[in-house]
């Protein structure tokens, strides 16, 4: 599972010309599911978003989590994540989790990121076009991806 992470000020979700969803100050996440992922890759990585010091404190360092200043979160699905660009010009999908596959394993991400952040969260919706507003503060753009932890 990987998660392209986006420290905002505010961000938005459009699908055909309507606000879909949208939140102020928290994390845009983007998340790319693979068809190898697992509970044990959704509860990492839900805790390591929540739990992520990337916000300013009064001192201006990074030691604020998204919890600290009870920011917002919205999630994004995001198969591009797994983009394979090895060979050629066109980037392979192919360890992209197919939807049935991968909705039940976003649904979840879900779930558990508001269960740890005690949160509603704020989501696209999968499969679907999707303009994506944001305005990243900092910026601050942070990859993880659960299969390699570092």
């Amino acid at each position: 599972m990987r998660a392209l992470i986006q420290r905002v000020k505010k961000a938005s979700v459009t699908i055909e010309g309507k606000i879909y969803s949208e939140i102020n100050q928290g994390l845009l996440i983007l998340i790319g599911i693979e068809a190898e992922d697992t509970q044990e890759d959704i509860d990492w990585l839900a805790s390591k978003i929540a739990k992520m010091r990337i916000f300013s404190d009064e001192n201006d360092a990074m030691n604020l989590s998204v919890q600290d200043v009870e920011g917002e979160c919205l999630v994004v699905s995001q198969f591009t994540l797994h983009a394979s660009t090895k060979k050629g010009n066109r980037p392979s999908f192919i360890k992209a989790a197919r939807p049935e596959i991968a909705i039940p394993l976003y649904e979840e991400f879900i779930l558990q990121l508001e269960n740890i952040t005690n949160k509603k969260v704020k989501t696209g919706s999968f499969g679907a076009m999707m303009d994506i507003c944001l305005i990243n503060e900092g910026p601050v753009t942070i990859w993880i991806d659960s299969k390699n932890r570092e």
